[in-house]
């Protein structure tokens, strides 16, 4: 006897409830790794014998390995499944452990932060991508709630990797705990991966690579085909212009992640421990909020746009002029508020126009575009902070706040409209 499909409402299939735990374990397997990449860089910088200075320049290096990863990756997972997200959170684990085993020096250093961006790089499209595909199947707002589980996965694997070499245990041993974790994660992943149905490659997808090959014949893209997304990622491309957007959020968020610290530390005087509250509370607070904002970014995501864009500009300003400790702290809590969901809601909204075979590169597009904000932020921080002081520089972050409050809202709903209409 059939059941009357409104009968239960509420209880999602269990096809539904299996495609959260993919993204999720995902996310969380790669949140434990750079949580514990931020605890163990001082005992990495010793092991390398490096100074600070040489540190920082290392460190762009992730962002130089990670960049052409990120924009490869999509069609990597377009053509052999999401499966590959999995793999790559193994390959990012491996990075890891061959960073902190054999970092000694400069030059060691370089490479291996090399291959930590690579493998980051591209495990950060493939979860993305894996996220949107259980988003579309489930029709949660998934992605939203998996950069959540990213946020408690810093907390807690900072922390723990923290406490690990309190305790006296080496780099290395410290990774390899984080290695096992997130193997047994990406096991997770894979596994739940499964019950998302991945659609088979278009047809015309192969009719294009067969013209491409066959002698004296010219290929002929389809406007559906992966050739007719690749003329579409130009410069006045949506997916590019999204991605423009993205990078001023990812551009607010990482200004503050990276110098919070130092805001404490410079202006107040804060202690080492009171100067760690920073990114700790904006991290804690990120992870509150995609947690529990996640439904409006699906269902309300102008209104989520705009009033985390308003929230980032009053928490970068509260910050910039902040008198005491405790103001700056609610400063941070306010643009955490405000940037958790930003970049989550962007990428979801250019998902929905898109065909759910070709998630991976579009993914690419938007995510190796605004990954350039992620790596620019903190040095316009920087550049600004020598012309004036850290002060004037985080009001310069609260006016890109404002930039992005202004044009992420109507361009977002431009670019899925143009994505839907070229689809």
């Amino acid at each position: 006897m059939n059941q009357h499909p409104a009968s239960t409402p509420s209880r999602p299939a269990p096809s539904d409830r299996r495609a959260a735990y993919a993204p999720y374990a995902a996310f969380a397997a790669f949140g434990i790794f750079w949580g514990a990449w931020g605890a163990a860089l001082p005992a990495l910088r010793t092991q390398a014998g490096v100074s600070e200075g040489q540190l920082g320049t290392a460190l762009l290096f992730v962002g130089l390995g990670a960049l052409p990863s990120m924009a490869l990756t999509g069609r990597a997972v377009d053509r052999f499944g999401l499966s590959v997200a999995a793999w790559l959170l193994a390959a990012l684990a491996g990075a890891g452990l061959l960073i902190t085993s054999g970092a000694h020096g400069m030059v060691l250093l370089v490479l291996g932060m090399l291959v930590v961006g690579a493998a980051s790089g591209a495990a950060d499209v493939s979860i993305n991508t894996l996220a949107g595909r259980a988003e579309h199947v489930s029709a949660k707002p998934l992605l939203t709630r998996s950069h959540g589980l990213f946020s408690v996965g810093v907390v807690v694997s900072s922390l723990a990797t923290g406490a690990l070499l309190g305790a006296g245990s080496s780099l290395p041993g410290a990774f390899a705990v984080v290695a096992v974790v997130m193997l047994l994660l990406a096991v997770v992943a894979r596994r739940a991966g499964r019950s998302l149905q991945v659609p088979a490659p278009h047809e015309d997808m192969a009719d294009d690579e067969r013209a491409a090959s066959a002698p004296g014949t010219a290929a002929r893209p389809s406007a559906r085909g992966w050739t007719g997304l690749l003329r579409r990622i130009g410069p006045t491309s949506p997916l590019l212009v999204v991605g423009l957007v993205a990078a001023l959020a990812y551009a607010i968020e990482n200004a503050h992640q990276s110098w919070g610290a130092v805001m404490l530390t410079d202006v107040f005087a804060a202690s080492p421990e009171l100067a760690a509250a920073a990114p700790a509370t904006f991290a804690a607070t990120a992870a509150l909020a995609r947690l529990s904002l996640a439904p409006l970014s699906r269902s309300h995501p102008t209104a989520i746009l705009l009033g985390g864009g308003v929230l980032a500009a009053v928490g970068s300003a509260t910050l910039a002029l902040a008198p005491t400790v405790p103001v700056a702290l609610v400063g941070l809590v306010l643009a955490a508020l405000g940037t958790a969901t930003l970049f989550p809601t962007l990428l979801s909204r250019s998902l929905r126009g898109t065909d759910p075979s070709q998630h991976g590169r579009a993914t690419s597009a938007v995510a190796a575009t605004g990954y350039l904000g992620f790596l620019l932020g903190p040095a316009y921080v920087g550049l600004l902070a020598e012309a004036t002081d850290l002060r004037g520089a985080l009001l310069g972050v609260a006016a890109l706040a404002v930039v992005f409050t202004v044009a992420a809202a109507p361009i977002s709903a431009w670019a899925a409209r143009r994505t839907r209409s070229t689809a």
